[in-house]
């Protein structure tokens, strides 16, 4: 099936330029791999390279840099690791500080950068299912 009709509801609200990186990605993927969670999984890989996931949409990484967001993205899918859920954390903690005041996350002046990856994680996830829930 086409990438554009398996487009996951935060791409939806994404720009043009994450739903076109998530499609091409998912429809070469569904190619080797076939139809499946496999497709999804290396289509969210290619996207956290240029993306981050901001509430409940993707935007474009910090300066346009590229590369991977967390230690999965940047390992083969058989060494596994942990997923920053589309958070970059390569970000500097002036960058995530600003998401966190664009997201209205208390008490972020106080938080270390592991907070506010843990804080921006969490509004991600609650904006998202917000979202779906409309």
């Amino acid at each position: 099936m086409p990438g554009r009709q398996e487009l996951p509801s935060t791409l939806e609200r994404s720009s043009e330029e994450a739903q076109r990186t998530w499609i091409k990605a998912h429809d070469s993927a569904v190619e080797q791999y076939g139809e499946g969670e496999r497709a999804h999984r290396v289509a969210f890989g290619a996207l956290k390279h240029t993306h981050e996931k901001v509430g409940d949409h993707w935007e474009r990484k910090e300066g346009g840099r590229k590369g991977p967001s967390d230690p999965r993205s940047a390992r083969p899918r058989q060494q596994g690791g942990r997923s920053g859920e589309g958070v970059d954390e390569h970000a500097t903690k002036e960058h995530l500080y600003d998401l966190a005041r664009r997201m209205d996350i208390g008490g972020r002046s106080r938080m270390s950068k592991s907070e506010l990856l843990d804080a921006i994680r969490k509004a991600n996830r609650s904006r998202t299912r917000a979202s779906r829930a409309r």
